[in-house]
């Protein structure tokens, strides 16, 4: 396509502007999206020179000076250029792209979603190049290469392959090459979406690749010789490979002691294990292996379901319904009634069902134990797969009692220790010093 065709078919848009200036030696044309240019770089860097030059070769010298803008064939498409904010200048036969983009949200925020006690409080941006900026400023090392790529076949969103090409390993970096080529999705909006489009599998449990909108996480993976992908428009980062034990750690356990932080880990696993397990043996042991209680609470646990009318399987998935829809709601509603609005939903809806004989009391301490234990996870993602993996286990516990919760324990322990992560083991419970020594003695093992 032409630059007069291109032109002609943009011109059906509102906020594309064509103008023509003279400054009675010579005249030229700029063509720009009003919504993504700046016109202070414009008036700078293309109208100021031109109303300052004697003709039209002393113009043409300070737009070839310009770091910014680029002279384009005669049978080039400006299309793209135009897209993402460039400006399209024409005189004499000549065309030349200048880069005016406007700045969105370049600002670092606050960290949201991973809140950290003594550590960093800086946030990425939903700028991409501000997150790099942000990188290299807290990763000072010549050895970072960060490779542009253009994400969509429709969106081509702005994204960086960050890494350190003396640590990063090379089979691991020639994988997720390949996984962003392979790349066919029409739009490229979030991380989350990426991972999707990266994972080889798509029935996919447990997350493979760490979001994080904490540049120090970014930094401290770097070191770890891993590779991040930043993206633009979304506030944060995507780091792979990852193993299990990144999802259970947070930035607050560098900055602890090692007794306090290596406690804090296992009290993390030890919730872990609640979440997933503890519906599943209520289920168990009040329907099948009551044996295994002291008389005395066994007969406090069968007192407080006397009133209950039906079996403890479907008593444990209203409670379990109940919880997850209670949490999506905080999710969803705004932030100033949300955490109100599903603590008090909450406490009269648990109230009120045990007062009402549907639910035993017992079973709204097990809920409550279990949704908190589920929010210890540092990760979003890990958390949300969580939430899942304790339903297969209530059902096996509903139909084979005991057994059945031993039997999908060691299953889902099976499918975690099977899975692969850029071809490198995923089931890792803690990590060691910040080098890529890990990676190296499971290749040799």
């Amino acid at each position: 396509m032409s630059i007069d065709d291109t032109i002609e078919r943009l011109k059906q848009s509102s906020d594309f502007q064509c103008e023509s200036l003279d400054n009675g030696r010579f005249k030229i044309e700029l063509c720009y999206f009003t919504t993504l240019c700046d016109k202070a770089v414009i008036k700078k860097e293309a109208a100021h020179p031109f109303f300052h030059a004697e003709d039209a070769s002393e113009y043409r010298e300070r737009l070839s000076a310009a770091l910014s803008c680029l002279k384009l064939d005669d049978d080039a498409d400006p299309m793209p250029d135009l897209m993402r904010g460039y400006v399209l200048i024409r005189f004499d036969d000549a065309s030349y792209s200048l880069e005016a983009a406007m700045a969105g949200n370049d600002k670092p925020l606050h960290a949201t979603s991973e809140m950290t006690i003594q550590g960093p409080q800086t946030a990425f941006s939903e700028d991409v190049d501000t997150n790099l900026l942000l990188t290299r400023k807290r990763y000072p090392y010549p050895a970072l290469v960060a490779e542009k790529r253009n994400l969509g076949k429709i969106s081509q969103t702005k994204a960086y392959l960050v890494y350190d090409k003396e640590k990063c390993d090379p089979d691991v970096l020639r994988r997720a090459k390949g996984m962003l080529e392979r790349i066919q999705a029409d739009t490229v909006m979030a991380v989350g979406q990426l991972e999707a489009l990266m994972t080889e599998t798509k029935l996919r449990w447990f997350p493979t690749m760490v979001i994080t909108e904490r540049p120090d996480r970014v930094i401290f993976n770097l070191a770890l010789g891993k590779i991040v992908i930043l993206l633009d428009g979304t506030p944060y980062a995507l780091v792979a490979p990852a193993v299990f034990y990144d999802f259970i750690s947070a930035m607050d356990d560098m900055y602890q002691s090692f007794i306090v932080s290596r406690s804090l880990i296992i009290m993390r696993y030890i919730a872990l294990l609640i979440t997933i397990a503890l519906p599943a043996l209520y289920v168990a042991v009040v329907s099948y292996n009551p044996e295994i209680f002291r008389m005395q609470f066994a007969l406090s646990v069968a007192g407080s379901r006397a009133a209950v009318p039906y079996p403890s399987f479907i008593e444990v998935i209203i409670m379990l319904f109940l919880i997850e829809a209670l949490i999506e709601a905080s999710l969803r509603l705004p932030s100033y009634i949300g955490s109100t609005a599903t603590t008090v939903g909450g406490l009269i809806l648990g109230q009120a069902a045990q007062m009402a004989g549907l639910v035993s009391s017992i079973m709204i301490i097990i809920t409550s134990a279990v949704a908190i234990s589920n929010f210890v996870v540092p990760i979003n993602t890990m958390s949300f797969a969580l939430r899942i993996a304790k339903y297969p286990l209530v059902l096996l516990a509903s139909m084979f009692g005991l057994a059945g919760v031993v039997s999908g324990m060691f299953a889902l322990a099976l499918y975690v220790t099977n899975l692969e992560n850029f071809g490198r083991p995923y089931f890792r419970l803690f990590l060691g010093e910040p080098s890529v020594a890990g990676y190296k003695e499971s290749e040799s093992d």
